[in-house]
């Protein structure tokens, strides 16, 4: 972590260096979280993500009654076992002993596997959202002519004096109302 950091100062203060002996370069910043966060597309992805987590959640739940309820089964059976039925009742408890080890297996597996569906979709969504979000950064930047953009969504930059916030112009240029507030300096 502390190489990253130093990497970043020195990239930073490569970049002040360069922009001082080329007073030509402009330099401006942003907000990728507010820009992706107000596109309609994300409403809709988020909607169909929460749909698919709540289907996977009842199958997961139904299985886990399922199980609780043959768990129940057999605690009854416990009760009931006495040394005239020992064997027969023996017998039914090992059954329904393995029939609960199957089923907490397949609940595990279920989860595992909804996680994987729910992580791939996500992916499925989402990118082509980040892709067009991008797309519309660089047309911006092209327009503009700035040199460096930087990202304050991800705290790369801690404080900046001065540079254009463009969030504003990359979300007129997706078409998205650009009334949203700011993200405050640091």
């Amino acid at each position: 972590m502390r190489k990253l950091m130093k990497a970043f100062f020195v990239a930073g203060l490569l970049l002040f260096t360069a922009n001082i002996a080329n007073a030509q370069q402009k330099m401006a910043h942003l907000n990728s979280a507010l820009i992706i966060e107000a596109m309609p597309e994300v409403k809709t992805a988020k909607a169909t993500l929460e749909a698919l987590q709540k289907t996977k959640t009842a199958e997961i739940e139904k299985m886990i009654t399922e199980y609780q309820t043959t768990l129940q089964a057999a605690e009854a059976k416990q009760k009931t076992l006495s040394e005239a039925n020992k064997e027969a009742v023996g017998k039914e408890l090992q059954t329904m002993g393995a029939a609960l080890q199957d089923l907490e297996k397949r609940i595990g597996d279920a989860k595992a596997k909804a996680q994987q569906e729910i992580e791939q979709k996500n992916a499925e969504l989402f990118n082509p959202i980040q892709i067009k979000a991008d797309a519309a950064i660089k047309a911006v930047s092209k327009e503009k002519g700035y040199a460096y953009v930087f990202d304050t969504a991800n705290q790369a930059l801690v404080y900046w004096d001065g540079g254009e916030d463009i969030t504003a112009l990359v979300k007129t240029k997706l078409g998205i109302a650009a009334t949203a507030a700011a993200a405050p300096k640091k």
